[in-house]
This record gives structure tokens, C-alpha cells and sequence, in this order.
């Protein structure tokens, strides 16, 4: 399992009772989990001392009950993994079906995909991104639906030039705020609010080529004009489709999974039949996790594959 275990400023305190016991900076939250199917008691003194409670609704979605929380905080997480050093930073506010603005296990896949960037540009093999992108052969990144930019910023904090794409007009807002309170206001990066599916397909009859690719695709979900993507019917043809926007030697190419169908296995056997059957390299696929502070075990929280060029 590839485990998240950066962060300073959040913390799975606890799990049980399909609920776990979070500490975002300053604040605590409890949130629904269904990975958290066990019962071991509400033992740590931080169940009672919640700012926030997501409770789920029996007839689906749910609602927030709030103890002294503000509307919008921010945390850090200091992206470090050798190459890189920097602190990014993640505005924060509850909102619709129990999220927050960041999936922090995905920390794991930022120091990941930070490193092959900086690598690639230290190696002169690429060049550090300017404003103006066409300039030499700076690195290019693709991130699909891409949310509210934990991926885009890494990237761009490692040098990269980025292109943005998310279907929701206000997450694409929330992403420019973080790249601006991470100091990365003047970064390459493309902000595009577009259905993805479209966009690629633009992309490859424009010419246009990635060194990496990054997706993390929703299990279902509607485009701007109301495209309806649903992910057992749309995720092979849509990666056999973004793998023709890898340049020729592109580095990385990472998926994603929150869907219980797309198992490691699963993501493995896509990325070997799309990406390296044809370009060698090497693909590794794993659940991702976080740490429980309270017993040392570790949370599942969806999967991830990767290929990368060797």
C-alpha cells in the first residue's frame, strides 16, 4: 500500500462505527467512511470535542452539523520528497456530500509525480516551465477532472507546465485559489473548465502531446452541456484515448480509482494494455492509505496505477 504519512496538518485520528475521527489543522471533523465497517469503541476524547459532524441521511447524501467551525480554513502540506521542497496550501470548507475540498491520501501521488518532473528537468531532458509554455521543451502535464488542483500545483510547484481540465466551473475557481495562496499564481498553468472526454479528443486533432498524464476519474458525473460519464462503461475507451496525447517520451501516466469495481488489478491490466504494451516501461498499481495516529494501522482510501518510462 503506498500510505499518505507527509501531512503535519491532517491527521486521521480514529476510526469506527463507518466513521472517522479527523483533525484538519486546527479543527476536528467526523465524517462518514464505508471502508470503516468495524466497531472499536469511541474511546479517543476527540469524538466528543468534534467542529464538525457530516451525518448520512438513510434515504442517500446527508448534512453537516457544525460545533464552533468557520465557513473556509487552510491547511499545509509540505511537498518534499528529495527533489522538491515546498509548502502548498488548501483552502477548506464543507461542502456538498461530506467533502472538504482535498483528498489528502492523493498527498502520496504529489510527491510521486513531483519527483519524475523535477527529475526529468534536472536530467535536461526537460526545462523548467516558464509563463510562456512554448518556449524550449518544458515538461507537460495533463490533469483530468481535475478538481480542486492538489495534482495541478504539485506538478506546478515542481516546474511543470500544467493544463487544468475539470468539468465544474466553481472547483476550477477553488483550484486557482490554492495555486495563488501556494505562491503559484504565475505558474504555466491552463485553467479550462471543459468536459474532459472532449477536450482530449480536441488535443489529439490539434497535435498536442503530455510528458504525463494524471486522472482521476468520478464514478459518475455530468459534463458542462450535461455529457453523462459513467465509469464501467467510459474509463478503457477514455485511457485508450488519453494515451495517444503522450509525447514520444512521455514519463508518467497515473489513474485514480474511488470505485469499488476498479480494483489495483484492475488499473494494472488497463495501463499494461494501453500504455506499456506499446511504450515499455513499467506499471505498479496499489490501494493508498493513511495513517490512524490512535492504533497505527492504516485506512484504505481507494487505489491508484501507474505507469512510468524507465
Amino acid at each position: 500500500m503506498w500510505i499518505a504519512d507527509n501531512w503535519k496538518d491532517y491527521e486521521v485520528i480514529d476510526t469506527s462505527d463507518g466513521e472517522k475521527l479527523e483533525r484538519w489543522g486546527e479543527y476536528i471533523l467526523v465524517r462518514p467512511d464505508p471502508q470503516v465497517i468495524w466497531s472499536t469503541g469511541h474511546d479517543e476524547k476527540r469524538w466528543k470535542k468534534k467542529n464538525g459532524h457530516y451525518h448520512r441521511s438513510s434515504k442517500g447524501g446527508g448534512e453537516w452539523e457544525f460545533f464552533n467551525l468557520p465557513e473556509e480554513w487552510e491547511i499545509k502540506y509540505p511537498l518534499a520528497n528529495g527533489v522538491v521542497s515546498r509548502e502548498l496550501t488548501f483552502h477548506l470548507k464543507p461542502f456538498a456530500f461530506k467533502h472538504t475540498g482535498v483528498f489528502p491520501e492523493q498527498a502520496v501521488n504529489w510527491d510521486w509525480t513531483s519527483s519524475i518532473i523535477k527529475a526529468g528537468i534536472n536530467s535536461g531532458r526537460r526545462e523548467l516551465a516558464s509563463k510562456d509554455s512554448s518556449e524550449g521543451k518544458p515538461f507537460r502535464v495533463l490533469n483530468l477532472f481535475a478538481y480542486t488542483g492538489g495534482a495541478t500545483i504539485s506538478a506546478a510547484a515542481a516546474g511543470a507546465a500544467v493544463t487544468h481540465v475539470d468539468a465544474a466551473k466553481g472547483m476550477v475557481a477553488w483550484a486557482k485559489e490554492n495555486a495563488a495562496s501556494s505562491g503559484l499564481s504565475d505558474a504555466p498553468i491552463r485553467w479550462l473548465v471543459d468536459d474532459c472526454t472532449k477536450f482530449v479528443e480536441r488535443e489529439i486533432r490539434r497535435g498536442n502531446t503530455y510528458d504525463g498524464i494524471i486522472m482521476d476519474p468520478p464514478s459518475y458525473g455530468r459534463g458542462p452541456k450535461g455529457e453523462i460519464w459513467k465509469i464501467e462503461e467510459s474509463i478503457w475507451p477514455f485511457v485508450q484515448l488519453a494515451a495517444r496525447l503522450l509525447s514520444e517520451d512521455a514519463s508518467f501516466f497515473l489513474i485514480n480509482s474511488y470505485t469499488t469495481g476498479l480494483q489495483p488489478a484492475v488499473l494494472t491490466y488497463m495501463l499494461e494494455s494501453a500504455v506499456r504494451s506499446a511504450r515499455g516501461g513499467k506499471v505498479e498499481s496499489s490501494e493508498i492509505g493513511l495513517p490512524v495516529s490512535s492504533n497505527g494501522l492504516v485506512l484504505p482510501c481507494g487505489a491508484s496505477g501507474r505507469w512510468y518510462s524507465l
